[in-house]
């Protein structure tokens, strides 16, 4: 006979369900996509999600790892701090005290697009690698593969839980560069803001700020890297994404 499953208490039921419509929103995705993602039927979904019935242990597994997140709080009582920091899992403070297990989901090779600064209606596509460093305890950003190998940029990766974005932020010596992205989506894209500096002639340095995507790698499957112009396979692709960022909109540019 089979063993009934687990259900959640009315508490931890309420926590799930709002954590889950705080990604729905974030993610901007349909409940009808991610019932299809966890393999859930849409009726049991709206159900949960209404507190018309509370989450069992399989329908949150299967919610988890459709939007590659943890659903479920343990107790302070079982999750001591010095343990964790000890182990080098939580994150430092300014980064957002983000798990390790967390943001597993952020975690990947992704081709990275962008308006290009020295040609109109170019864009520019590079790789960029996120991945969980061991020393610093944090998530971390190195790109690669870049037209202009001398400004090859890597940092360090913010998951703050009140905003809700990512933030890829270089610091060298001062100086910084700050590219900030919203969530990854069901299907793994992040939209957002690059924020930098335009080299000029001689020493002269302009800030600039323009739309930025991060498409994952498996999504792409023969990325044009460097100077990407019209007539290129994956021209209009990008673009396309470019202009997501804008329209959804992801980000929003103010007129002067």
């Amino acid at each position: 006979m089979p063993t009934p499953d687990k259900q959640l208490s009315a508490e931890q039921s309420r926590q799930v369900a709002e954590t889950i419509r705080e990604e729905i929103a974030r993610r901007r995705i349909s409940r009808q996509t991610l019932a299809e993602e966890a393999k859930l039927s849409l009726s049991t979904l709206e159900k949960v999600l209404g507190g018309r019935r509370p989450f069992t242990l399989a329908t949150t597994v299967r919610l988890e790892q459709a939007l590659g997140v943890s659903l479920r709080k343990l107790p302070e009582a079982t999750a001591p701090v010095p343990v964790i920091e000890a182990n080098g899992e939580i994150a430092p403070d300014a980064l957002g005290a983000y798990a390790r297990r967390a943001v597993t989901w952020i975690e990947g090779v992704y081709v990275t697009v962008r308006p290009s600064f020295g040609e109109k209606d170019a864009v520019y596509a590079y790789r960029t690698e996120i991945a969980w460093d061991a020393a610093a305890a944090s998530l971390t950003f190195r790109e690669g593969e870049r037209l202009d190998a001398t400004y090859t940029q890597f940092g360090e990766v913010a998951v703050p839980n009140q905003s809700g974005f990512v933030y890829l932020v270089t610091n060298r010596h001062g100086q910084h560069r700050l590219i900030t992205v919203s969530r990854p989506r069901i299907t793994g894209e992040m939209y957002g803001i690059i924020t930098t500096l335009l080299a000029g002639r001689g020493s002269l340095l302009t800030p600039i700020a323009a739309p930025i995507a991060y498409l994952p790698a498996k999504n792409v499957p023969n990325p044009s890297v460097g100077r990407v112009s019209a007539g290129d396979p994956n021209y209009d692709v990008y673009r396309e994404h470019l202009r997501r960022t804008i329209d959804e909109p992801f980000a929003i540019f103010l007129p002067a």
